[in-house]
């Protein structure tokens, strides 16, 4: 049996990680999950405490670029074959991990747990920044991915060593293009996710749009120009 690890990101997660953490250990028995809390300064780690959780505490905050990638150090030092990174604001629902992680055994690098494979896209700002994105990838590479921005995602054993060890590589849109472009297998899987169930979000008006620029920029330039390295 291949040994599956969940990467949780958590950051000021207090009204959220009980039910998301213990909601993907009653789901997901056989697998291993890991909480990286991301230097929150609510009661997220003592949460993690009391209730005896898996977690790593990063002192400070770091990023969801660093976070996932501690994620993906502790799932190569305890060699794990696949990684799945989902989040602890209760928009993920862990019913699809179990679909993802069957995907990702039939070969494929990268599994993506999409929203608008099989459903209409909506007409917000940040649906639109990820319609955007659809196009640039599919642009640079003449593959679709109906849902770029999704942060429920299946790594095999290659991609994790890759995102271990690559200390600038962080698993975004421009890093998809990356890889396609050296032949990773992507593949996605519809799934339905909710809303936050409390709490604020990280993103908003300008953080959302800058993201989006940023991720372009990367896409078009920096992607385009970068050498590939064989998988």
């Amino acid at each position: 049996m291949k040994k599956v690890l969940l990467i949780l990101p958590a950051f000021n997660e207090e009204e959220n990680i009980e039910k998301v953490v213990n909601g993907v250990i009653k789901t997901c028995p056989n697998y291993d999950y890991v909480v990286i809390n991301d230097g929150s300064t609510d009661r997220t780690p003592e949460i993690c405490r009391r209730n005896n959780y898996n977690f790593i505490d990063l002192p400070i905050n770091t990023g969801i670029g660093m976070v996932v990638q501690t994620g993906f150090k502790y799932a190569l030092y305890n060699d794990y074959d696949y990684a799945v990174q989902f989040d602890c604001d209760g928009q993920h629902y862990p019913k699809y991990i179990e679909p993802l992680v069957e995907k990702a055994s039939e070969g494929y690098h990268i599994v993506i747990g999409s929203r608008f494979l099989t459903v209409k896209r909506g007409h917000s700002l940040r649906m639109w920044g990820s319609k955007i994105l659809t196009g640039l990838i599919y642009f640079t590479t003449k593959r679709f991915i109906s849902d770029p921005t999704s942060g429920m995602k299946v790594y095999n054993r290659k991609m994790l060593e890759y995102y271990a060890r690559e200390i600038n590589a962080a698993p975004e849109p421009d890093d998809l293009v990356y890889h396609i472009r050296r032949g990773a297998k992507v593949a996605e899987v519809q799934v339905v996710m909710g809303k936050r169930l409390a709490g604020l979000s990280y993103f908003n008006f300008i953080s959302g749009t800058l993201f989006i620029i940023y991720m372009a920029i990367s896409i078009l330039i920096v992607q385009m120009l970068r050498p590939k390295r064989t998988l």
